[in-house]
């Protein structure tokens, strides 16, 4: 399940922003509002270190969240839509933020046992 979403995403390594956005079912400019990026550089230079820094970020969440859920819908629908015990908000509205890692820490208690 994980291959099919990371090679549904990527272009040999690189991951592919139009992909990603599909697959969140979010516009690019979205996309890019979420990876604190503009959506022309983005499009524009999707190579760029950068980028594919904040949407490997990104992916990684969703991937994680996935792994835990044991489906991909149910992983997005966590991400956009429950917010997090603790934060008042959601994934999407955290990793906007700032805080992957924050997300990515709830995720690791969860898969502990902790109530989130």
């Amino acid at each position: 399940m994980l291959a099919a979403f990371f090679d549904d995403i990527r272009d040999h390594d690189l991951i592919v922003p139009r992909r990603l956005a599909a697959r969140l079912r979010l516009p690019m400019s979205g996309l890019a509002k979420l990876a604190h990026v503009n959506r022309n550089t983005m499009t524009a230079k999707p190579q760029s270190p950068a980028i594919q820094a904040k949407l490997g970020q990104i992916a990684a969440v969703i991937a994680r969240a996935a792994e835990l859920s044991g489906d991909e819908g149910r992983a997005i629908i966590w991400f956009k839509h429950v917010p997090i015990v603790g934060f008042g908000k959601t994934a999407e509205e955290l990793v906007e933020e700032g805080h992957a890692d924050a997300v990515m820490w709830t995720l690791e208690s969860m898969e502990q046992g902790v109530y989130a």
